[in-house]
Formats: C-alpha cells, sequence, structure tokens
C-alpha cells in the first residue's frame, strides 16, 4: 500500500471539509445579522405601537428585573434560550 497517496488522500479530505464547514459559517454568520435585523425591526414596531410581548418560559428572567438582578436576569436568559451573551444583554434590555 502506498502511503504517500494515502496521506495526500487524506489531507485533500481534510481541505475539503475545512472549505466546506468555512463557507457553511459564512453562511451562518449572514443568517444571524438578518435574523438580528428582522429582530430589532419587528421591537422597534412593537414599541412604537405599545404592546409588550412577553416571551413563554422566561418569567424567571422578567422576575430578575424586576428585583433589579440584570446580571442574573441575562444569565437566566441564556440558560433558557441558549443564546450568546450579547444577545441575552439586547434581549434582557428590551424586556427591561
Amino acid at each position: 500500500m502506498d502511503y504517500g497517496m494515502l496521506l495526500l488522500g487524506v489531507v485533500a479530505l481534510v481541505v475539503v471539509v475545512a472549505v466546506g464547514s468555512s463557507a457553511t459559517d459564512r453562511r451562518l454568520t449572514r443568517v444571524d445579522r438578518r435574523l438580528a435585523r428582522m429582530e430589532r425591526k419587528l421591537d422597534a414596531i412593537a414599541e412604537g405601537l405599545g404592546v409588550t410581548v412577553d416571551e413563554p418560559g422566561l418569567t424567571e428572567v422578567t422576575a430578575l428585573l424586576r428585583e433589579g438582578k440584570k446580571i442574573q436576569a441575562i444569565k437566566a436568559y441564556r440558560e433558557s434560550t441558549g443564546a450568546d451573551l450579547k444577545e441575552a444583554r439586547d434581549a434582557v434590555e428590551r424586556m427591561a
């Protein structure tokens, strides 16, 4: 068996997977940005109409905000939704 050819094949496979993964990451980043813009627009519309939208399952976050515990509310939001820190902070600030 020619180990040089096997190694070349493995390297080629790694390169293909890396390039595909990079393209997928870029696509997901674009989708995330578009979704964030849409959420901001919907939040602005709701605020302009005077509508408050309580997200289901976030009663703990709401309770923590009422107690003035913003950092704990952000942590609870992240745990409930799986959001990253920036998303959670922005969401909690909108809820406040």
